[in-house]
């Protein structure tokens, strides 16, 4: 058994871990505001400007993507599905920290996770909590067959479209609703793999 003093040494290396993790996943956390009536998170998919993030969030307006570093970009979008919620942006750069991807298959109840985001307009804030569950069968959700991984988390207005990530840094998730007091879901991140496959294939007009 442990001693108090090994306890808190151990905890102290937990939470250095985290805050590592979580200062090298934020560089890839963007902000995205639509003329102005509205702002979201994003996630930097890819390194030559390619963001991802909720449909309902990159809306019908004229987009800015702001970085970490501070630089506003004008977006433009290049698939949107409102049925998945999800929306693919583009913006003119190159060399962006991109984040690592990791497999939403193998979340397990209890599996601790972090939601990124900017909730009520505070920027770069970030939730801690627990996996209640994954996959498309929810007693408390209308019908559907959509695939969600619910958490036990607060996903707040401005957290929409920001990464759920694991303890690796890995993004696992896309924060997109709260559904109840501490339960919100977020986007299992090979949905959204599987998003970006089809929006490739249809621009390349492959059936």
């Amino acid at each position: 058994m442990a001693e108090n003093g090994e306890v808190v040494t151990l905890l102290q290396q937990l939470n250095r871990e985290i805050t590592e993790v979580v200062a090298k996943a934020k560089c890839c956390l963007v902000r995205i505001e639509n003329d102005g009536q509205g702002a979201g998170a994003g996630t930097i998919w890819h390194p030559q400007g390619l963001v991802l993030t909720n449909s309902h969030v990159a809306g019908r307006g004229t987009l800015r993507v702001i970085l970490a570093d501070g630089r506003t970009l004008p977006a433009a979008v290049l698939a949107n599905d409102t049925g998945l919620d999800l929306a693919a942006l583009s913006v003119t750069a190159t060399d962006l920290p991109n984040i690592e991807l990791g497999d939403s298959s193998r979340l397990k109840p209890g599996q601790l996770v972090l939601a990124l985001g900017h909730p009520w307009g505070v920027i770069g804030a970030v939730t801690a909590g627990v996996v209640i569950g994954s996959g498309s069968q929810w007693p408390e959700l209308p019908p559907s067959k959509r695939e969600w991984v619910t958490v036990a988390l607060n996903v707040r207005p401005g957290n929409s479209g920001g990464p759920l990530i694991d303890v690796h840094g890995r993004l696992v998730g896309m924060n997109t609703v709260m559904t109840g007091p501490e339960v919100g879901l977020a986007i299992p991140v090979h949905v959204v793999k599987r998003f970006l496959q089809q929006a490739v294939r249809k621009s390349l007009n492959i059936t």
